[in-house]
């Protein structure tokens, strides 16, 4: 009987123990796995409400904000990205806005430029925003380098324009479909007037082409990426 007791005592103490050993060995969950491209990835360089963080050259009245969106309608203007990402000095990124255009209007988006009193932006590359005015190149083409000849959007209908450049090579999306894959060459030849239509670094600049264009730009943002 005393053989039988020490036995049971024993059973209960290494049954003990195992129960404690499983309850601290127990896996914590584990947290969610980093995707590829979370919201975090994103900045947005709008407010929807001012124009803080962006300088406007001559004819500041072009530009004004309605409904949560940057209107470009007026005489030519450039609105210049003067904000604090990346100190407002960009080479790999991603550039993503909502855009809407009304008919006849034209517009731009530029990237890798730089802020000019006045005139068309001199530096860097012009995306074209533009479904039915009278210049025949069109929405998401780089303006005179590789152009879009029918328009892959409509007026009056909000779309997503898409801007991505690593190192020398540019794509253009409109809708997440591509509509530009260019790579710049060494050595490009380029036009007078647009030599420095050029891969480099730079900010963004959005185009208010004149009075007769009315262009809405909103949600726009930038993820950057490595040099």
């Amino acid at each position: 009987m005393r053989r039988i007791i020490l036995l049971s005592t024993l059973l209960g103490i290494l049954s003990a123990c195992g129960s404690s050993d499983t309850a601290t060995k127990e896996p914590a969950p584990e947290a969610a796995a980093p995707t590829a491209e979370t919201p975090s990835d994103w900045v947005s360089i709008f407010d929807g409400k001012s124009l803080d963080g962006w300088k406007v050259n001559e004819n500041a009245a072009t530009f004004s904000i309605q409904e949560g969106a940057i209107v470009a309608n007026g005489d030519r203007a450039h609105l210049f990205y003067t904000g604090e990402l990346a100190n407002h000095e960009f080479k790999n990124f991603e550039f993503k806005a909502q855009v809407m255009t009304l008919p006849n209007s034209n517009a731009g988006i530029y990237f890798h430029t730089q802020f000019q009193e006045e005139g068309w932006p001199s530096k860097g590359y012009e995306v074209q925003v533009n479904n039915s005015h009278t210049d025949w190149r069109r929405t998401g083409g780089l303006y005179a380098i590789d152009d879009v000849k029918e328009p892959p959007t409509k007026d009056n209908e909000w779309f997503t324009q898409h801007i991505i450049v690593n190192g020398k090579r540019v794509v253009v999306k409109l809708n997440d479909e591509i509509v530009v894959d260019y790579t710049e060459p060494d050595n490009p030849e380029r036009s007078e007037g647009m030599k420095d239509r050029l891969i480099d670094r730079g900010t963004f600049a959005l185009q208010g082409h004149d009075p007769g264009s009315k262009v809405m730009f909103k949600d726009i943002m930038v993820k950057v990426l490595p040099d």
